[in-house]
């Protein structure tokens, strides 16, 4: 294996049964397949403080195990989607309380309908529509943020705080080339059928260009979890191995 660090894949082009990737540096690598497996980038909210934060009391996604570090804590969690709703939940289990701050008038038209009806049922978690974090404050560590909502713009004590907001794909060094959605998302499998040029199926995981696959939370329609990203990967492997082979 070789492994090419502080690189960046440019383009992808399709000669034959070559799939050419040209680099930043220059450089171009020749394969019969290419994995995308890049991930995603979290947007981040630009607002006064929360670069200044990052990593010390303001983090983009959360992971499972943040959980525990947070007992009894003051948790403010952004977003109005699924991803949000799920980690509110899981925080409440271990926070004193937990904030969610929606931007929209309600969640009913981000979030599913069981998991609204599920944080309608834990009583410390608090749901604020039409309100937004505006700025953040502390010493060391995020000791502060202050809110702008319907009454006006207000500060509050909270130690942690988890945004999610959505996430970037980055692909446009694909464009033109492999098939992707409206958000940049990679198509593959059925989603990738309509535009496929070959008379067979495409595999699962292999995009609108044939030996061109994909794995991960840069897959359209993936659902965004370690778990099943790492499964991919290794489904994407044994995909590979049959397009080889055919």
């Amino acid at each position: 294996a070789e492994l090419l660090a502080g690189q960046d894949a440019m383009a992808l082009r399709v000669e034959g049964a070559g799939r050419i990737v040209e680099l930043s540096g220059g450089g171009v690598l020749s394969a019969n397949t290419v994995l995308v497996a890049s991930g995603v980038s979290y947007r981040k909210l630009q607002a006064p403080g929360f670069d200044r934060f990052a990593g010390k009391g303001i983090y983009y996604g959360a992971a499972l195990t943040e959980a525990r570090s947070c007992a009894q804590q003051h948790v403010v969690v952004i977003g109005g989607a699924n991803s949000a709703g799920q980690a509110a939940v899981h925080f409440a289990n271990y926070a004193s309380k937990v904030t969610m701050l929606v931007r929209a008038d309600s969640l009913t038209k981000s979030m599913s309908h069981y998991l609204i009806e599920q944080i309608a049922g834990v009583p410390n978690i608090d749901v604020r529509v039409n309100a937004q974090a505006v700025s953040a404050d502390g010493d060391d560590h995020l000791r502060s943020i202050r809110i702008r909502d319907a009454d006006g713009e207000h500060d509050e004590d909270v130690d942690a705080m988890f945004v999610f907001i959505g996430a970037a794909p980055r692909t446009d060094w694909l464009d033109g080339v492999v098939g992707r959605d409206e958000r940049g998302f990679i198509l593959a499998g059925a989603d990738a059928r309509p535009a496929f040029p070959l008379k067979r199926d495409p595999y699962t995981l292999e995009t609108t260009v044939p030996g061109v696959f994909v794995a991960g939370d840069v897959r359209a329609r993936s659902i965004k979890r370690v778990a099943s990203a790492v499964g991919e990967g290794s489904m994407a492997v044994s995909l590979i191995h049959e397009y080889l082979a055919e």
